[in-house]
């Protein structure tokens, strides 16, 4: 069996919630790329450091690929990977990565859903074997799916139920993605785990689960032409199927400001959520916006100096915490975020007025040439530590791949950012910064509602 075949280098430069870029000192990559001919992407990272290997398997399918009535389907069936195989029990799989002196997880989320192996490199050929087996032999018990279900429920529950900060992040985002297929949670509806049925699944591991839509990443002590061969090994033979065009960009860029309170009995202090619509690097015309909203997100809330830190919780002292952030390695648009909690002698307009006047301050004035530097520079270097973990490492690309950008975007990322200019930070503010492109939520105290209708009576 033939392979497309591309080699390349790269540096490794991205985080889960921000970019980030390595110093010319930082460990180089040397990135393999293979295509087997039912479609199955490899990519290949040697790491040679430690006698170690990851294997992680990143099939292109997550909750924005479902739709109401099915939603936290996704997650339902990454549980039931885990239920046994035709030639597996329930158990057995866990079993033998243990025996073997790994570990492995999965996790789902809107792009994707991923499983994962650490284990020597030597031994690498046991993951391969085992999600090989699970991605053609899978089998969907009824009575392991009750049981599952109900642990999803649970879950949900305790996640999301009974934590109000989540609570309310699941119903801003069913704000502020309008029309997008990004308002689902990746959990699902209760609704819809409630009537969930087997051959939901079962549909949808058949519809989904399949080479053609599956990048296989492994980086550690290996070779990667002997991955190559592995790959071939154990998926090669496997039929390519028919992978249908996930839902596309349904969202609507300027859909007015919209704002929304959840009131709970359970919270003492008020918690306030705000989120702006603005591209990801994959749904972005111009790619020097998305590196000038990662600045922007840095000048907020890079370190102890950035300006939410130092302006408004140590100088102004209107809020107890304020945050940022802004993830750009998503399939569709995505959200600038802006939180915090008002500290104790103000309240939660307070807060929100100042966040927005320092928006606005932004809009109206280019940012000072110290104030970029030191933003870029934290950008550059933050959580560069995580670049000694094999797994980090196996995150960044497989999160890239399953997002349509691809891992060779991360050539020249570094020269990108310290591009960036004072000029482009402003107009990124003044283009995606504004109110109709707004979504605030707040959690309040039910106490507070209830004092403020008796002073109203």
């Amino acid at each position: 069996m033939a392979f497309k075949y591309a080699t390349r280098a790269c540096t490794i430069a991205l985080t889960a919630m921000t970019w980030l870029a390595t110093p010319a000192a930082a460990m180089p990559s040397d990135t393999h790329e293979y295509t087997l001919d039912n479609g199955l992407s490899v990519v290949v990272r040697r790491d040679a450091r430690a006698p170690v290997a990851v294997s992680q398997l990143w099939y292109h399918v997550g909750s924005s690929y479902e739709h109401q009535g099915i939603t936290g389907v996704s997650h339902v069936l990454e549980h039931m990977m885990f239920k046994g195989t035709e030639t597996l029990a329930p158990g057995e799989f866990s079993q033998i990565v243990s025996d073997n002196g790994g570990e492995h997880n999965a996790f789902t989320s809107r792009d994707y859903t991923t499983y994962y192996e650490q284990l020597a490199a030597d031994r690498l050929e046991v993951a391969f074997r085992l999600e090989a087996d699970r991605m053609r032999n899978l089998r969907l018990d009824p009575a392991e799916f009750d049981k599952e279900r109900q642990v999803v429920i649970e879950e949900r529950r305790l996640r999301v139920t009974d934590q109000p900060q989540s609570l309310l992040s699941e119903r801003f985002n069913a704000q502020a993605y309008l029309a997008s297929p990004y308002g689902l949670p990746v959990i699902g509806w209760r609704g819809d785990l409630d009537d969930m049925q087997l051959a939901d699944l079962q549909q949808w591991y058949e519809r989904w689960y399949g080479p053609s839509n599956a990048t296989l990443v492994v980086v550690g002590d290996v070779e990667p032409s002997a991955v190559r061969d592995l790959a071939e090994k154990h998926f090669g033979d496997i039929p390519a199927g028919e992978v249908p065009a996930p839902r596309g960009e349904t969202g609507v860029a300027e859909p007015g400001e919209r704002r929304l309170t959840l009131h709970r009995t359970d919270v003492n202090t008020p918690y306030l959520l705000m989120g702006y619509n603005v591209p990801s690097l994959a749904s972005a015309e111009d790619a020097t916006e998305v590196h000038a909203l990662a600045v922007l997100s840095m000048i907020l809330d890079g370190g102890e100096g950035a300006v939410l830190s130092e302006e408004l919780v140590r100088g102004r002292a209107l809020a107890a915490s304020a945050s940022a952030g802004y993830s750009p390695v998503d399939r569709l648009d995505t959200l600038f975020m802006l939180s915090g909690v008002p500290a104790m002698d103000h309240d939660i307009d307070t807060l929100e007025a100042a966040l927005l006047e320092r928006i606005e301050g932004f809009r109206q004035e280019p940012v000072s040439a110290e104030t970029l530097q030191r933003a870029k520079t934290q950008l550059l270097a933050d959580h560069i530590y995580q670049l000694d973990s094999t797994f980090y490492q196996a995150m960044e690309i497989g999160r890239l791949e399953a997002t349509g950008i691809g891992w060779e975007v991360l050539e020249g990322y570094e020269a990108a950012v310290e591009a960036v200019t004072a000029a482009q930070v402003q107009a990124v503010a003044r283009k995606y910064l504004t109110a109709d492109r707004l979504t605030v939520a707040r959690l309040i105290p039910a106490a507070h509602r209830d004092r403020t209708r008796q002073e109203a009576e």
